[in-house]
């Protein structure tokens, strides 16, 4: 054989080798898992014993295709509860908000009515002090003109100090000859007369004032009182009568 056809020989054993080789990492890539995510055919699944397996953690694992409208029942029903309850609560804050309101309102309204009570109580005694002086003035006070002009001066400060008091809701109290009242009238004593009747007011001691209707200062009084019955004496000209028993 010549050197020619000796070369020929081994290129042509190359070749097939070539050949070989490359059908063997064909083969390999064909049985690897394809990971490019496209479909695998059921055969080549089962060749390579990987079947889907359900999963478990899926809150809808196991349940019907079908029951996701009766699951979603009771959690609308749960919904419509809370709404009710919360539209309830907030009702009932606003109905609390409106009596707070009113409340507070009416306590401002009172305070304003009724802040200058403990002033008012102050000054009561000199309105007392004013009608006393006056009460005291000797009825032959108009001959003297100093005196004339004082006692003119203090009823001039007399009608001035009730113009006040009416302008502030301050009223006077003046029950003679009433029935007494205990809501108005602190009695101080009983005076028994036939001339009135009992339990009305005979003596004003003090007079009283209500601020705005209501009792700045109770009126001191004196009450009447009925007179006692007198005894019954016996009759001298009847005999006593004869207790003893008869013989």
């Amino acid at each position: 054989m010549s050197e020619t056809d000796k070369q020929d020989a081994n290129s042509t054993e190359a070749s097939a080798e070539a050949e070989a080789e490359a059908k063997s990492e064909a083969t390999e890539q064909a049985a690897e898992p394809v990971e490019t995510g496209e479909a695998v055919a059921p055969e080549e699944a089962e060749e390579a014993g990987e079947a889907a397996e359900p999963d478990d953690s899926s809150p809808w694992a196991g349940k019907p295709a079908g029951d996701g409208d009766a699951d979603r029942e009771p959690e609308e029903r749960d919904h419509e509860a809370e709404l009710a309850e919360a539209n309830d609560r907030l009702l009932r804050a606003l109905a609390e908000t409106e009596n707070l309101r009113r409340r507070g309102k009416r306590e401002r309204e009172e305070t304003a009515r009724f802040a200058i009570s403990s002033f008012a109580r102050d000054v009561l005694p000199v309105a007392d002090n004013l009608r006393r002086a006056l009460e005291a003035v000797p009825g032959d006070a108009g001959e003297n003109e100093a005196l004339a002009s004082l006692v003119g001066g203090l009823e001039l400060t007399e009608r001035e100090l009730e113009a006040i008091f009416q302008r502030h809701g301050i009223e006077r109290i003046d029950p003679g000859g009433e029935k007494f009242d205990h809501n108005l009238h602190e009695a101080m004593f009983e005076i028994p007369t036939a001339d009135a009747e009992p339990g009305s007011v005979v003596q004003v001691v003090e007079t009283g004032y209500l601020l705005n209707g209501r009792l700045l200062r109770a009126a001191r009084v004196g009450i009447a009182r009925a007179l006692p019955e007198p005894e019954s004496e016996p009759d001298p000209e009847t005999p006593p009568e004869d207790t003893g028993s008869a013989a």
